[in-house]
């Protein structure tokens, strides 16, 4: 074993070839095998075992590499790696709680569908494992072959919400003033896209106002196509520990489990969401439920909405969408005579062709009742992917890193000089969104993608046609911790990745905490992390020396830092990892003056507009209203039936990459797709509990297993997100503003098998 610092140290390849560049940390040498990183790097940043001590069993912290809500756990190691876990107590965001995932976020990383070592597609269409050399080297004349023959515009990069900080800058500062890489968008668009472009032009910055005290604090809790109860269990958990008997009220379609707890569920017919919250707008303000003082001193635009939320009458829109005309005054009463009143939303919402313009007036009544920047209150978005809000600010794609702006001579000045790189290497323009990238690939514009720790073969709205599509790439790399995604078998490159637990790095949760992850594990076989990848990939491309600071995570969260400077999301008074480590995580803005006000550590629990003050020149929140949008694909005579889709069981994920690796969640949630149908409509489709039916969309046609529940109304059904078939059905069509898909939304038909 080799134990020190090594400044220019030979990367040794599977197949024994040499790979020189600098990779400055301890290397553990195992006769054999490649040359890798030791689990620790040299001083551990004083964040868990030291070399003396990495014998002995002790324990270390870190934060839950799943979902935005970054629960902290106590990771238990037995010389020198993680052999179990439990949640840390005094973490701020869970306090001693965590869900199934959480618990079995260890025994992922041990699956045998690891990547462990390149993969390169032969004649024969099959995979063949290669060294890194051949790797780098093999991806290095892919992508430039390919833009040699068609143009530095064709290429493009899918990134995720599924990385460190520290990594997705990498990435996103790589291909675009490294490779010239002009388009790459993340599976954050598919999302959070909704949440950020409604901040943006509401507050004058993508800025969740919220902490997870508020769950507690609020008297009056609104949740908008959100079933925390299942989506995000440690904020539901965080709700029930509210002693304010608060009222809970509940708008969504479904009967979900959260709206089963709730005081007040509208059970509206899908897509009458933005009706509805023009409809409690109107209300609040033609019974004078508005604090005047905070729309006149905060706000602009209130004459506007007041004339445009006028004709949503309560009896009108309640009979559009199918409740009780009571049930939106209950409703309005209780928001607009709550004295700390929270609104909550999620993928019911951003997922919708109108989405931004539903989030937005959700945003609306937060401001209209002056329920933000106090204990309890807020337009809260709950973020999705551990670290979507870190791809918000840090992926450089449609936003330059640190929500500068591509388009403005000054911030990409800043950038350059933060960066120490030639201003030049810096685009004026932001990249398309997804859904241009992947309309690029059908009219021949990109004909090269690298798609980096994300699905989209399984996740990508209109599933069959995006696989199609794949088809007609010219060369696909895929970066990822498992060979078999459905979007790896269509790589002609596959990159082995390292997991949470195998690198180090941050995340940023859905209440703009910085938590920490640590490297626990030693990744499998050949796998390195993302960050070491990108560094080969600079090296064999010929720009390491641009990134020659780059060395390592911690180096980039100082580089990070100084792009934060004087924005809103300014992290400069963070001291490093240390001090995130010993803090639980530190919310987003502290700055240095922040840190010199006094306090060494900042506040655990600190909200955004406390003094009124938004982000827009003038200090001023914006009131934005637009017109109702028709639903694109209403169920007609021969598709009668409205399909939802969304999160399914608490211990399912996404596309189940990971989830499906673990014995204990599979036991947890039914292993094949199922349908919820109402009992009515299986009545009359004469369709039985666990009978296997057709679903049929104009898209394609799945068979699943039917479920006879009364959790969907008639005329509609909800098939669960995370099964590989769903996708098949869904109609790509999204926000005019977000480009966010509308996943909720689409006509099929039922058939029974026997048919």
């Amino acid at each position: 074993m080799e134990i020190g610092p090594s400044p220019a140290v030979d990367l040794t390849t599977g197949n024994g070839a040499k790979v020189p560049f600098a990779l400055p940390q301890v290397l553990l040498r195992r006769e054999g095998e490649m040359t890798r990183e030791l689990l620790l790097h040299p001083g551990d940043h004083g964040l868990g075992m030291t070399h003396a001590s990495m014998a002995a069993d002790t324990t270390t912290t870190a934060t839950c590499g799943f979902c935005a809500t970054g629960c902290g756990l106590r990771l238990h190691l037995r010389e020198g790696q993680a052999v179990g876990l439990t949640p840390e107590t005094k973490y701020p965001v869970n306090l001693g709680m965590a869900c199934p995932k959480g618990w079995e976020a260890l025994r992922v990383l041990d699956s045998p569908e690891r990547a462990t070592t390149p993969l390169l597609r032969g004649a024969d269409g099959t995979h063949r494992p290669i060294g890194w050399h051949e790797a780098f080297q093999t991806f290095v004349d892919g992508i430039r072959g390919v833009q040699e023959r068609h143009g530095m515009d064709s290429v493009a990069f899918l990134s995720t919400g599924q990385i460190p900080s520290e990594e997705m800058a990498f990435l996103g500062a790589l291909a675009r003033f490294g490779m010239g890489i002009k388009h790459g968008d993340g599976n954050t668009r598919q999302c959070m896209a909704t949440a950020a472009t409604a901040y943006k032009e509401s507050f004058g910055f993508d800025s969740p106002p919220y902490t997870y005290d508020d769950f507690e604090q609020s008297d009056c809790l609104v949740f908008v196509g959100s079933n925390p109860c299942i989506a995000h269990p440690i904020m539901w958990e965080r709700v029930l520990r509210n002693q304010n008997q608060p009222e809970i009220i509940v708008i969504d379609p479904r009967r979900t489990e959260t709206a089963m707890a709730a005081t007040q569920h509208l059970q509206i017919r899908p897509k009458n969401d933005l009706a509805l919250l023009y409809a409690i707008t109107n209300y609040l303000i033609q019974n004078d439920l508005v604090d005047h003082d905070f729309v006149a001193s905060n706000t602009t635009g209130f004459e506007t909405l007041q004339q445009h939320v006028a004709a949503f009458d309560v009896e009108s829109v309640a009979r559009e969408a199918g409740i009780a005309p009571a049930s939106i005054v209950r409703a309005a009463e209780a928001i607009g005579k709550g004295t700390a009143v929270s609104l909550w939303w999620t993928m019911g919402v951003n997922q919708s062709y109108q989405g931004t313009r539903t989030a937005q007036a959700i945003i609306n009544i937060a401001l209209i009742t002056g329920n933000i920047g106090r204990p309890g209150t807020g337009a809260n978005s709950i973020t999705g992917q551990c670290n979507a809000m870190g791809s918000r600010l840090w992926s450089n794609t449609t936003n330059l890193m640190g929500h500068h702006r591509f388009e403005e001579e000054a911030d990409r000045r800043k950038v350059a000089d933060a960066l120490s790189m030639d201003v030049e290497c810096i685009p004026s323009e932001g990249s398309w969104k997804y859904d241009r990238i992947i309309e690029g690939v059908r009219r021949g514009e990109i004909k090269g993608l690298w798609v980096i720790a994300t699905n989209p073969a399984h996740s990508w709205i209109d599933q069959s046609d995006v696989r199609k599509l794949f088809g007609k790439l010219e060369f696909m790399v895929v970066q990822d911790m498992y060979h078999t995604t459905e979007t790896a078998r269509h790589a002609n490159l596959v990159l082995p990745s390292a997991g949470w637990g195998e690198k180090e790095g941050t995340f940023i949760n859905s209440e703009r905490r910085y938590g920490l992850i640590k490297k626990v594990r030693r990744a499998p076989g050949e796998a390195l992390a993302d960050f070491q990848i990108f560094r080969g990939i600079a090296h064999y491309w010929g720009v390491a020396d641009q990134f020659a600071e780059w060395t390592d995570p911690e180096a980039v969260f100082r580089i990070l830092q100084r792009l934060s400077r004087d924005q809103p999301c300014d992290i400069t008074g963070i001291e490093g990892y240390r001090q995130l480590d010993a803090c639980g995580g530190i919310q987003w803005p502290w700055s240095e003056a922040d840190s010199q006000q006094g306090t060494l550590d900042p506040p655990q629990q600190r909200r955004l507009f406390e003094d009124g003050k938004f982000f827009h020149a003038d200090g001023r929140a914006r009131l934005v209203v637009d017109d109702i949008q028709s639903m694109p694909e209403s169920p007609n005579e021969t598709y009668p039936i409205l399909l939802l889709t969304g999160r399914g069981t608490v211990s399912q994920w996404h596309t189940q990459t990971r989830t499906r690796q673990s014995p204990v969640l599979r036991m947890l949630y039914p292993n094949e797709a199922y349908v919820e149908i109402n009992p009515v409509d299986a009545d009359e489709l004469e369709i039985e509990h666990g009978q296997t039916v057709r679903v049929q969309s104009r898209r394609g046609e799945i068979t699943v297993t039917a479920s006879i529940t009364a959790t969907v109304r008639r005329g509609q059904a909800f098939i669960p997100m995370h099964y590989d078939v769903t996708n098949r059905l869904t109609l790509a069509h999204f926000d005019p503003h977000s480009g966010q898909p509308s996943y909720k939304d689409c006509a099929v038909r039922i058939i029974p098998q026997s048919y």
